[in-house]
């Protein structure tokens, strides 16, 4: 086996593992506050998502191709990857997918295990970004793409990533007034059971537009690597063998559950209500579907965190826990440079090391901390027997009844 074949094999298998952490990582946003309210039981939520999940990942390609021309600087001015780059770099280009891959695998992890709903999508292009900054300095990176439009990294990713989340919030806050406006006479038990079954559609949509968007970025990472190997050119499709891998990692992703952040989102956030749950969905689904159609590659966490701030915002009285909205806005705030950092120490490894031994290398620090992170998360479990337990401020993780003996290792990656 070449070096080349090597880095591939390395690079496909590391995009699986991050479109699996992807899919269970955001499974929250879609249906935590369904789980929070009632509106689905938490395992039917998690089949349903990752179900509807698989289908989106099928009716777009746009986000992928920003992932694939919108990162690293490899473009001629018709769009076509260059000739020249390839022959003198491919190499570097594959190390840097790599690696950049390892950057949003271990924030992803890190994040799961604190309960942190931060963004998966900007874990990935942060690590990419500090892999390609590492091994073809800031020239490397497409920052702005040809200046003639919103491209390119600061376009595409950046700007998506701080108008997002108060986009959303706007719209929740105004949908959930509505809401409550319009019931106001309307006993409450009636209500709560309306609007659960509505929950039941929105939380569904949801899920089928984070199909469309997130289950894209893997696409868009293999198929650079595919470029960079040379058997890819086409910089505006994606192999139909790579939609169907990354479809099914995320879908299976999702429906393992990532009980830790769905809790954070569906009790620590707001004291959710079905009317909230709902307006707090129909919002999600409207700003992610809206993104995707435009290829912006944007965080569907801000997106769903965004709006359930709004429906604190908007319902009269709520409580909204800021100390806890705060963490998560640091985690937002460092999530795509902390991931370069590692994104960046993992290529100078690569690199220094060389060859066989350096590819080798980094992905057993992959392994090991893959393997950490799932040990230590054993110490306080999280699963969907009490995701829903009264909210304890000091930590996300419930003090409820221990698990059944032998269902600890079955929601170890929840």
């Amino acid at each position: 086996m070449t070096l080349e074949l090597l880095l591939l094999a390395l690079v496909i298998l590391t995009a699986i593992t991050f479109d699996f952490t992807n899919g269970f990582h955001d499974t929250a946003n879609a249906m935590a506050t369904s789980i929070a309210t009632g509106a689905l039981k938490p395992k039917t939520a998690v089949t349903l998502s990752a179900a509807l999940n698989l289908i989106g990942a099928f009716l777009s390609v746009e986000v992928a191709l920003t992932v694939t021309n919108a990162v690293v600087h490899i473009q001629d001015s018709s769009g076509a990857p260059k000739p020249e780059f390839l022959a003198n770099h491919g190499h570097v280009l594959l190390l840097i997918v790599f690696c950049g891959l390892i950057g949003g695998v271990v924030w992803n992890l890190l994040t799961w295990l604190l309960g942190l709903p931060s963004s998966s999508s900007h874990a990935l292009f942060g690590g990419l970004i500090g892999a390609t900054i590492a091994g073809l300095g800031f020239s490397g990176v497409n920052w702005a793409g040809d200046g003639s439009k919103l491209d390119g990294v600061l376009g595409k990713v950046i700007l998506p990533a701080f108008a997002s989340p108060f986009v959303a919030a706007i719209v929740a806050t105004i949908g959930t007034w509505l809401i409550y406006r319009i019931t106001a006479g309307v006993a409450e038990r009636y209500k709560e059971s309306g609007f659960r079954w509505g929950q039941i559609g929105t939380a569904s949509l949801v899920s089928l537009a984070h199909g469309t968007n997130d289950a894209q970025k893997t696409m868009g990472v293999i198929t650079l690597a595919l470029i960079a190997y040379g058997v890819w050119t086409d910089t505006t499709q994606v192999p139909t063998w790579v939609k169907i891998a990354c479809a099914l990692a995320i879908a299976l992703g999702t429906y393992t559950g990532g009980w830790r952040i769905i809790r954070t989102l569906g009790k620590g956030l707001v004291e959710i209500e079905s009317p909230q749950g709902m307006a707090a969905e129909a919002s999600s689904a409207a700003v992610i579907l809206t993104s995707s159609h435009l290829g912006f590659a944007l965080s569907t966490t801000h997106v769903a965190t965004g709006s359930i701030l709004g429906t604190g915002l908007g319902k009269r009285g709520a409580e909204v826990r800021w100390g806890v909205a705060l963490r998560m806005v640091a985690a937002w705030l460092i999530t795509l440079p902390a991931a370069a950092i590692v994104g960046g120490v993992m290529y100078l490894i690569a690199n220094t090391l060389g060859g066989y031994l350096g590819a080798i290398v980094v992905f057993a620090i992959l392994v090991g901390l893959m393997s950490f992170f799932v040990m230590r998360s054993r110490r306080k479990p999280v699963h969907s027997g009490n995701v829903n337990a009264d909210w304890d401020a000091d930590s996300n993780a419930p003090a409820a009844a221990a698990p059944a003996a032998g269902s600890e290792m079955k929601e170890t990656l929840s």
